[in-house]
């Protein structure tokens, strides 16, 4: 019996050409990506081009469609994205069938990254008025995501100073050896010519100087920080009065184990959720337990997460308002912290102390009025005791918990592939916006794009 199948012929020829929209179901997530980057503004991106321009560029809005589109399936590479614009229908869509060269796409990415870092908050207001954002309960939490630099290539202080002496007795001992040796040579022959350097003194003395200056960057990084404790240092105990001084500078000087990385300075050495040690930055995010919204988020060298509650909380704010509950684990406890909740109103469930996940079973519920005298640490541990409070503290572990595991796990942010504070955070907050763009998209269900 002959079977039969369904023709197939790869060299069929079109008598017209096909629409490539054809080739992708109607609620594809890139038509929603192609149209909800309509509804952004850009005006900041536009406003870098200048009215008098030679060759034409490439539109800066079809640009940006392709790059969303591509933090989304995990493609962070411009040449990855390259090659995704020739062999991807989703990004022929997208760019309109053209393909921008890697270089291309790489400096629009540089020279706008700060102009798109806005959008993130564009996300939120898109999410709010589909009805995403409740503000009922917030979750804040942080995760370390390694910096586009290896450990390997940071040196402590203290290896620093080591490693100066080295190179410096090092190049000594040669320029003392070659003066010697002139000095035989002139008795022997004559002055004559010899000035070239071998080529390890050239990398010896690129190393030394390269070490001067991460000294001096540790050193400056230690001063500042010594001003910024003098600064913040309150001291209402009278004191006698003083001649006046010449106010100097604090005097401060690097821990023997601070460190600074030689590929990207602002990097700091960090340790993960693994417990492994690794060249990070730390990225911090609030999210609305509703629907998962992103509606803070910021990326800073700190690798402690208290410092972050602030900052985010009032970014929160001028976000989506104020909201009714935060819950954050113990690394955000401190009295500053809770103080400036109170200011706000905002009821917090912050453990002072790590809580594993098992000791929620063996917590007793109390029973009565808390004790009149009860410190804020004890009045929080009892709150956290009672069937409400393990209620909406373990509701961080659906809302942040995934949240983070969506954007490194699924969508592989494992690196970013920028350097630099001026660079970096804008890296993180194209992740968050995608990540709200996501949100929209599956919460509305079938998506049919404007034909």
């Amino acid at each position: 019996m002959r079977r039969k199948f369904k023709a197939y012929d790869p060299d069929q020829l079109f008598l017209l050409p096909p629409d490539l929209r054809d080739w992708l179901p109607s609620n594809h997530l890139a038509y929603f990506f192609n149209d909800v980057v309509e509804q952004l503004d850009l005006s900041p991106i536009y406003a870098a081009y200048p009215d008098d321009m030679g060759q034409p560029p490439y539109d800066p809005t079809m640009m940006l469609k392709v790059w969303l589109y591509g933090f989304s399936q995990g493609i962070r590479s411009s040449r990855r994205l390259e090659k995704a614009l020739h062999e991807i229908v989703a990004f022929r869509i997208l760019s309109g069938n053209q393909q921008p060269d890697h270089w291309t796409l790489s400096d629009y990415r540089r020279r706008h990254l700060k102009a798109m870092e806005p959008l993130f908050a564009q996300s939120i207001q898109l999410a709010v008025e589909a009805g995403l954002v409740s503000g009922r309960h917030v979750a804040i939490d942080g995760t370390k995501v390694k910096a586009h630099a290896s450990k390997h290539a940071a040196m402590s202080y203290l290896r620093m100073g080591i490693e100066e002496k080295r190179l410096r007795e090092q190049v000594r001992r040669y320029f003392d050896e070659v003066e010697a040796n002139d000095r035989e040579e002139d008795r022997l022959f004559g002055k004559g010519r010899g000035d070239e350097l071998p080529e390890w003194l050239d990398t010896a003395e690129k190393r030394l100087e390269a070490i001067k200056k991460a000294k001096k960057a540790l050193e400056e990084r230690a001063r500042q920080k010594a001003e910024d404790k003098d600064e913040t240092s309150t001291d209402d105990a009278p004191k006698p009065p003083v001649a006046p001084k010449r106010q100097r500078k604090p005097q401060a000087r690097p821990e023997p184990k601070d460190q600074l990385n030689f590929t990207d300075p602002d990097s700091r050495i960090m340790r993960n959720s693994d417990k492994a040690f690794v060249q990070a930055y730390n990225a911090q995010i609030a999210v609305d337990s509703d629907h998962q919204i992103i509606v803070a988020a910021t990326l800073t060298n700190q690798a402690a997460d208290n410092p972050h509650l602030i900052p985010l909380v009032n970014q929160m704010v001028e976000h989506i308002g104020v909201p009714t509950e935060i819950s954050a684990d113990a690394g955000y406890w401190s009295e500053t912290n809770l103080q400036h909740l109170d200011t706000f109103g905002i009821e917090s469930f912050i453990p002072a102390e790590k809580i594993r996940h098992t000791e929620w079973r063996e917590r007793i519920a109390p029973r009565g009025r808390p004790p009149a005298n009860a410190t804020r640490r004890q009045r929080m541990a009892r709150k956290l005791s009672t069937k409400r409070g393990r209620a909406r503290y373990t509701l961080r572990q659906t809302t942040v918990e995934p949240t983070f595991g969506q954007i490194k796990e699924g969508r592989g942010l494992r690196q970013f592939l920028l350097r630099g504070l001026e660079k970096v955070p804008g890296l993180w907050h194209l992740e968050c916006l995608v990540h709200n763009l996501i949100k929209i998209f599956r919460a509305g269900g079938q998506y049919a794009p404007a034909r």
